[in-house]
C-alpha cells in the first residue's frame, strides 16, 4: 500500500502583531477590580507574546479603539456581513502568500490533482479553492474539496482525506491550504472567559503538498478521540454579529484526563516516550500543559508547539501545520512523531507519522 508524504510545508500570517493592542483593548472592557486584576494575571501566564491580523488597530483615547480597516470601532462592532466581507478581502491575500512560499515548480503546478481547503473562521463561493486554482494556474479540472466548520483539528482530517487519496490513487499529488482569519470575531464583551478565548486567537495560513513521494514526513496512522460528555465544552456558532466562539476553562483538565486514561491508544499501546517528534495544537498554554502531563512527556517534547503558541497564538486548523512545519526543518531520518488538535467534541484528531 502506498504511503502518503507530506512533502513540504509553508505558512504565513499578516502583517500586523496585534497582540499588545489586543491586551489594551481588553483592559478597557474588564471592570476595575478582580475581573481585571485577573485578566492581567491570565495575559502574563499565556506565553503568547505575538498574534497577527490584516486588522492595524488604532488607538483613539479615553478606552476607545478601531481599526484601519474601519471593521472594529468601539461601541460599533460589525455584523456577521461585514466581517464576511473583510474575510473575502483579505483571505485569497494570505493565502496567496503561503503558497509563493511553497514555490511549486511548474511541473509541480501541473502535477496537482487535488486541492483540499480547511477553514472555519469565513465563506465565500466561489471560494478559496477556486482562489487557488487561479492562483497557481491549476488545471481547472482539478478536483476540490473544502472542510469547513470543524474548528482547530481540521488540518488533521485534511491530511487524513489526502492520506486516502495517495493509498486509492499512488500517482496523485493534493495541495491542501489551512487557512483562518480568527481575529474577524472579536466580541465586545466583560465577560471574563469570552475575553481570555479571544486573547488566544490570530490569523494564519499554512499550505503543504502531499504525495506518494518519498521524501518529507511519512503518514503512518489516524486516530479520533472523542472525550465523552463534552461537547458543551468547545462550540461554535454562526450568530448575527459574527462567529460565536464558547471555549470552556475546564477544556484543559478534560484533555488531561483522556490522555491520562486512553493516551496509549493514541500511540498504538507504545510507550509515548518511544516517539521523537511531537506536533500537538497549541490551544492555549493549559493545553499543552495538559497533554504533557496527562501522557508523562519531559518538559521539552512540546517545544515546537510552545515556539509557535509564544510567536503566532493558536491560529485554529493552520496551528498544527505551522508546528510540523517548526518539527520538519529539525527531524532525522527514521524519527517517529504523533500530532494531535482539539476541537468541538470535544475530540482529539490524532496522526502517526515518520520522518523520511
Amino acid at each position: 500500500m502506498t504511503t502518503a508524504y507530506i512533502n513540504r510545508i509553508a505558512s504565513s500570517v499578516p502583517p500586523h502583531d496585534v497582540h499588545h493592542s489586543f491586551v489594551a483593548f481588553a483592559e478597557t472592557m474588564m471592570p476595575e477590580g478582580i475581573k481585571r486584576s485577573l485578566f492581567r494575571r491570565m495575559v502574563r501566564m499565556s506565553e503568547i507574546e505575538h498574534r497577527f491580523s490584516f486588522l492595524q488597530p488604532i488607538d483613539c483615547g479615553n478606552g476607545r479603539w478601531r481599526d484601519a480597516e474601519g471593521v472594529y470601532e468601539t461601541g460599533n462592532f460589525p455584523d456577521t456581513a461585514r466581517r464576511m466581507q473583510a474575510f473575502e478581502k483579505f483571505a485569497p491575500q494570505l493565502a496567496a502568500c503561503a503558497l509563493n512560499k511553497l514555490s511549486l515548480t511548474m511541473e509541480e503546478r501541473r502535477s496537482v490533482t487535488h486541492v483540499i481547503v480547511t477553514s472555519c473562521t469565513g465563506l465565500y463561493a466561489p471560494g478559496l479553492d477556486f482562489d487557488i486554482v487561479n492562483h497557481l494556474g491549476l488545471n481547472p479540472s482539478v478536483e476540490r474539496t473544502m472542510i469547513g466548520f470543524m474548528g482547530c483539528y481540521a488540518a488533521i482530517n485534511a491530511l487524513k482525506s489526502a492520506h486516502h487519496i495517495v493509498r486509492s490513487e499512488p500517482d496523485s499529488v493534493i495541495l491542501v491550504l489551512s487557512l483562518e482569519l480568527c481575529t474577524l470575531h472579536l466580541q465586545e464583551t466583560q465577560n471574563l472567559e469570552q475575553m481570555l478565548s479571544f486573547l488566544l486567537f490570530a490569523d494564519g495560513c499554512a499550505a503543504c503538498l502531499i504525495s506518494g513521494k518519498r521524501t518529507g514526513l511519512g503518514i503512518d496512522s489516524f486516530l479520533a478521540l472523542r472525550m465523552p460528555d463534552s461537547g458543551h465544552l468547545i462550540t461554535w456558532r454562526i450568530r448575527e454579529s459574527g462567529f460565536d466562539m464558547f471555549l470552556s476553562g475546564q477544556v484543559p483538565a478534560e484533555i488531561s484526563r483522556a490522555m491520562r486514561e486512553v493516551g496509549r491508544n493514541i500511540t498504538r499501546g507504545e510507550d509515548p516516550l518511544h516517539f521523537d517528534l511531537w506536533a500537538v495544537h497549541p490551544g492555549g498554554r493549559t493545553v499543552l500543559d495538559a497533554v504533557e502531563k496527562g501522557l508523562g512527556l519531559p518538559g521539552d517534547a512540546l517545544c515546537h508547539s510552545r515556539d509557535i503558541l509564544a510567536r503566532f497564538g493558536n491560529m485554529s486548523s493552520a496551528t498544527v501545520m505551522f508546528v510540523l512545519e517548526n518539527v520538519m526543518r529539525t527531524a532525522a531520518p527514521g524519527q517517529r512523531g504523533c500530532a494531535m488538535s482539539f476541537g468541538p467534541g470535544v475530540t482529539a484528531e490524532t496522526m502517526l507519522f515518520h520522518a523520511a
